[in-house]
């Protein structure tokens, strides 16, 4: 497995976090005016945006939970066989859901959050509006066929989401390489719960290509929380005390973090942590 450069942790994890208000301007990411399609969920909020350069990749980036009712779909926890041509396993319910359910577009567009758009960005919502491709699609389906004509032209997707966002990236990931072999580059998550059961774990095809990133103690990236039931794929990167750790173990993740709370005074009397504060003097 290759490493994950720093840039490319840098350049998802903006995206990601940017992917979530309602303004998103792409062109400041360096992508192409006209390199840019938002799909939306049932509600007509946007759930994906897929983002390219015209001389280079695709980079599809997936939101996390936005309702109560998203929160909600974590809870189901009953398994789904993937929607691939080939078996692969089952995964959780909820996630699955998030990806089958129909793709729609907000009917109401206020005229002033209208003006607020670029000329491309208008140019889609008119599109979607008159019934454009994406109208009454599954939100997987839609993914399918905005991403279609960049593989034809050789692009490679990169996938990127946050939290319940980094689950779909999964799931989406293995539909789309099993359809269109080499299609996935890399998949990057972040906050990411445990996607699928022991035979989604075994079958996935993209562990090799897939970088599972956690921050100390993240909560939300050891549920469902049922042990031996679900389980995640590809390579962790756990960010912890200034260092990355691969592939750290659940059990072993609690153990040292609760271990670091309990000797941090101690441990801010080390000169280490003194001299790392000698950039503050540059303040005063």
């Amino acid at each position: 497995m290759k490493r994950l450069k720093r840039y490319q942790y840098e350049r998802y994890a903006i995206l990601c976090r940017d992917a979530y208000p309602k303004t998103f301007d792409h062109l400041k990411y360096g992508f192409s005016p006209q390199g840019r399609k938002d799909i939306s969920n049932r509600w007509g909020q946007t759930i994906i945006r897929v983002l390219w350069r015209e001389d280079g990749d695709v980079v599809v980036v997936f939101k996390g939970s936005q309702s109560i009712w998203d929160w909600l779909l974590n809870l189901v926890v009953v398994p789904s066989r993937v929607d691939a041509p080939r078996h692969v396993g089952h995964v959780h319910w909820g996630f699955q859901f998030l990806l089958r359910q129909p793709s729609r577009v907000k009917r109401r567009f206020l005229n002033r959050d209208f003006e607020k758009l670029s000329l491309s960005q208008q140019a889609d919502l008119q599109q979607s509006m008159q019934g454009g491709d994406f109208q009454g699609h599954s939100v997987m389906e839609a993914l399918e066929s905005s991403v279609f004509p960049l593989l034809q032209e050789g692009k490679r997707l990169s996938m990127t989401g946050h939290s319940s966002g980094g689950s779909m990236a999964v799931i989406a990931g293995e539909i789309l390489e099993q359809k269109y072999p080499g299609a996935i580059k890399r998949i990057v998550t972040f906050g990411q719960p445990a996607t699928g059961y022991w035979n989604f774990k075994r079958l996935y095809g993209l562990k090799h290509k897939t970088y599972r990133i956690c921050c100390d103690v993240d909560i939300v990236t050891f549920l469902p929380g049922i042990p031996l039931l679900f389980w995640h794929v590809g390579e962790l990167l756990w960010l912890h005390n200034n260092r990355i750790y691969h592939n750290m173990p659940s059990l072993v993740r609690i153990i040292r973090v609760l271990t670091s709370w309990l000797l941090r005074p101690i441990a801010y009397h080390f000169m280490d942590k003194y001299i790392r504060r000698k950039d503050y003097f540059d303040k005063h």
